[in-house]
């Protein structure tokens, strides 16, 4: 393995650096490559350094100053990281913003970080900006990459990518040696990236890393999970995510995988199956709508093949059970779905952001696919533990990446759970504008994560919740919402769900349709809908539903099974600001916005009758006037846990 490595030349501190040094040593090694109108394009190392080099001495042009943020805004592209190289080339800040941001959200970012040049995609994008020049009057330039549909616009603040370019091959060729002086002139302590949090509770705060600790942190992620040339890697995370930081720019940069990038999101599954990648990092809800599009595709197939598939199924899993690998069930079932969903030469696979249902996580491991779990925060550089690839445990996290990385439990209480709090040598620098958050979270060293766990016998550590998302039942209870949420969650109708009970007598749950499934499903039993609302409203989708709560309720213990619960006439989104843009759930939120909907579930109501008005993206608002029956799991034992709290 020939890789890069600031430790060993500390001179590549840089991104810049670490670019122009496979460009000079691998220069026609290929770095990226991306599908475009059907067509898979490599880039080189040559090429991708020559393209960061032109964007670079385009913005010295338009007179980008060291320290200045810069915005990128727009679908993972390979324009999209070389903007954030030629940004850190410049000596500049690099603000990843993601594309789906309403207009208010990005607004307030943008002024936050009082940006003045922003990287854009296309003419939605553009159209954003526009729409905010009186509330973002600090943006001046607006530099757009693809062209349809922008040039009837005459806003002066705009130019493309292109012409950018050329401005910058010109500067090049009066100055030939200025970027490389540029370039060895960049220190890898000073301020690089800013990297947005989850902002679950609030507005997200944007996370301070300079470049030498990234680099060194994918270093210590790279021992344990080793990637060299020969890897792929397909880029389908929002690049202003920072574990897609890691992976698409520093590990790629050290290690020299290449990074993919698929034509567009409704394309991804055949995309990923065309390049056969050996590593992948998705997020859980993307591990979970792989199952449930493979159950989906079952209940399209014949009789037979369904009854073939449930029994190589139940022989696979049976066999993980036992450590005793099932032949038939890779010779009849898993070969063949590894090959359809693009996981035949996965060496290395990882799950992060949030917690992985157990079953979806056994239901890959039995597979074959080699899963593993990461844990981290922006702040830490995103995951620093994971499982070592012979001790898989899916109910944890793993151990942390090195003896460096030190973990440990704030006052843990009678069962060892406590806070996790952390310390390592890469940590962020603090958050931008905000000493006071920097203060409260840092203390001493540590960062205080929020959430809670505990080490078990083997030593790996269990995360458990957010400490402010568990919640207390009357009869002093103490439960994990994200834990049931999970479990329900790999039914494959269900495509989000939120748990409730703090401070209430049982636990209950209002449950979002996973609508191209359970439409798929209806149309098959001939039962007619209109919209995902009069879908969520059908009876025959209550009972549906009801059958597999009761399913998952007998895995849990009494005490944590559902007694009822709705299903929303509407999905849980970001642009409601229900969920974060990581799709994590805002519960305080969602809270206060079904506050009547909850109450109403508590009580002996049948039904919710709503009148509400939903706002789409593009601003157009739609009346919903529907009613929510309240589903009753088990009247008997409802009563039985009323009575005996009475």
């Amino acid at each position: 393995m020939n890789q890069l490595s600031s430790k060993e030349n500390p001179v590549l501190d840089t991104f810049p650096k670490l670019l122009a040094a496979n460009a000079a040593r691998f220069p026609d090694e290929t770095a990226l490559r991306e599908k475009q109108y059907g067509i898979w394009k490599s880039q080189s190392w040559s090429q991708y350094n020559s393209n960061v080099r032109s964007i670079a001495q385009g913005l010295q042009v338009l007179g980008i100053k060291p320290g200045e943020i810069v915005g990128i805004i727009g679908d993972n592209r390979p324009d999209w990281v070389a903007a954030e190289i030629a940004v850190h080339a410049c000596q500049g800040v690099s603000l990843g913003l993601y594309r789906d941001l309403m207009e208010q959200e990005l607004a307030y970012l943008v002024n936050y970080a009082e940006t003045r040049i922003v990287f854009v995609e296309d003419e939605e994008q553009v159209d954003k900006f526009l729409n905010l020049e009186e509330e973002c009057s600090c943006v001046e330039h607006i530099i757009y990459e693809d062209p349809r549909g922008v040039r009837k616009y005459d806003d002066p603040r705009l130019i493309s990518l292109e012409s950018l370019r050329e401005q910058g091959e010109a500067q090049h060729k009066q100055e030939p040696a200025s970027y490389e002086s540029l370039v060895s002139a960049g220190n890898g302590e000073t301020l690089a990236i800013l990297c947005t949090t989850s902002g679950t509770t609030s507005h997200p705060k944007l996370v301070m890393l300079n470049a030498r600790s990234v680099i060194e942190h994918c270093n210590d992620y790279l021992r344990v999970d080793p990637k060299d040339e020969t890897d792929e890697y397909v880029s389908t995370l929002p690049l202003p995510w920072i574990m897609e930081q890691v992976y698409a720019v520093g590990m790629s940069l050290i290690s020299r995988m290449t990074v993919n990038f698929v034509e567009e999101s409704a394309t991804m599954l055949s995309d990923l199956r065309e390049i056969g990648p050996t590593f992948v990092l998705f997020p859980p809800r993307l591990w979970e709508e792989l199952v449930a599009t493979v159950r989906a595709r079952m209940m399209d197939a014949s009789w037979v093949k369904r009854t073939l598939h449930d029994h190589f199924l139940s022989k696979g899993l049976s066999g993980f059970d036992s450590n005793q690998p099932s032949a038939l069930a890779e010779w009849g079932l898993f070969k063949a779905l590894k090959d359809r969903l693009g996981l035949t030469n996965v060496r290395s696979a990882a799950t992060g952001g949030a917690a992985l249902g157990p079953d979806t996580f056994k239901f890959f491991l039995a597979m074959g696919v080699p899963l593993r779990q990461l844990y981290g925060q922006t702040e830490l550089l995103g995951a620093y533990t994971i499982h070592s690839r012979d001790d898989v445990d899916f109910d944890t996290v793993g151990v942390p990446f090195c003896d460096a990385i030190k973990v440990r439990i704030e006052q843990p209480d009678a069962k060892g759970i406590g806070e996790i709090v952390t310390r390592h040598d890469n940590m962020f620098l603090g958050y931008y504008k905000d000493e006071v958050a920097s203060q409260e979270d840092m203390r001493e060293g540590w960062m205080h994560t929020g959430d809670a766990g505990y080490y078990n016998s083997a030593g790996h550590l269990v995360v458990i919740d957010r400490i402010s998302d568990l919640a207390t039942m009357n009869s002093g209870l103490r439960y994990s919402p994200q834990f049931i949420e999970n479990k329900l969650k790999f039914c494959p109708y269900i495509g989000e769900a939120v748990v409730l009970g703090a401070d209430r007598d049982y636990l209950t749950a209002m449950i979002c349709i996973r609508y191209p499934i359970l439409s798929k499903w209806a149309e098959k039993q001939r039962i007619s809908f209109t919209t995902y609302t009069d879908l969520s409203s059908r009876p025959e989708a209550y009972e549906l539903i009801s059958e597999e709560i009761k399913r998952i309720n007998e895995t849990l213990p009494e005490a944590q099974r559902l007694r009822r619960f709705v299903l929303l006439y509407k999905e849980l989104d970001a642009d409601d600001g229900e969920l974060t843009r990581t799709r994590k759930v805002r519960r305080k939120v969602v809270n206060q916005k079904y506050e009547d909907i909850i109450d109403a579930i508590y009580t002996d109501r049948q039904a919710i009758e709503v009148d509400t008005m939903i706002t789409f993206q593009d601003g157009t608002q739609q009346r919903i006037q529907t009613s929510i029956v309240v589903h009753v799991l088990d009247d008997n034992k409802l009563a039985d846990a009323r009575e005996a709290l009475s």
